[in-house]
């Protein structure tokens, strides 16, 4: 389905620069988990969540990187190709991590036992970096903590792990 989208602000502390999808496109998306995958102005593929704004409106965040890229403004209109999101995350998994927790039976029943958004949560943090070496170490010290945690994920905890990893 393909839409034009217009950049908004939310006066909100948790979200901030985003796009609304029309009622009859987000309504499609309405039966069970809200992700979807986005192609914008023909140029850069994201996944995503329809997020409620609260009266029925559903949005898509667009974050700064993705402004960045596409030189957007608050007010810039932009295409959207949008479609259900059928991956088993929500997005792509990083190489290091499906590696390890291939190797690691404990780590991937830990990892698999949590939620979709913190399995997700965790992905992101292994996927931002730019260079193998330190998504691979990123998803060392993650694999040791659900490990070290029991499976139990309490992200101060695990920035503490991150700032106190031997990886």
């Amino acid at each position: 389905m393909k839409f034009k989208a217009v950049v908004e602000k939310l006066d909100s502390s948790v979200w901030s620069y985003h796009i609304v999808v029309p009622d009859e496109i987000s309504a499609q998306f309405m039966d069970g988990d809200k992700r979807v995958k986005c192609r914008l102005n023909d140029t850069i593929d994201i996944q995503a969540g329809l997020m409620p704004k609260g009266d029925g409106v559903y949005f898509i965040n667009i974050n700064k990187e993705i402004r960045k890229k596409l030189k957007l403004e608050i007010g810039d209109e932009l295409s959207v190709i949008i479609e259900k999101d059928e991956s088993p995350y929500g997005m792509s998994m990083p190489e290091e991590m499906s590696e390890l927790l291939a190797i690691d039976d404990e780590a991937d029943a830990y990892f698999h036992a949590l939620t979709k958004g913190k399995q997700r949560s965790l992905l992101f943090l292994i996927a931002k970096p730019k260079h193998s070496d330190t998504r691979l170490k990123k998803a060392l010290t993650i694999v040791d903590y659900l490990k070290f945690s029991k499976g139990k994920l309490d992200f101060k905890e695990l920035n503490e792990a991150f700032k106190n990893s031997i990886h």
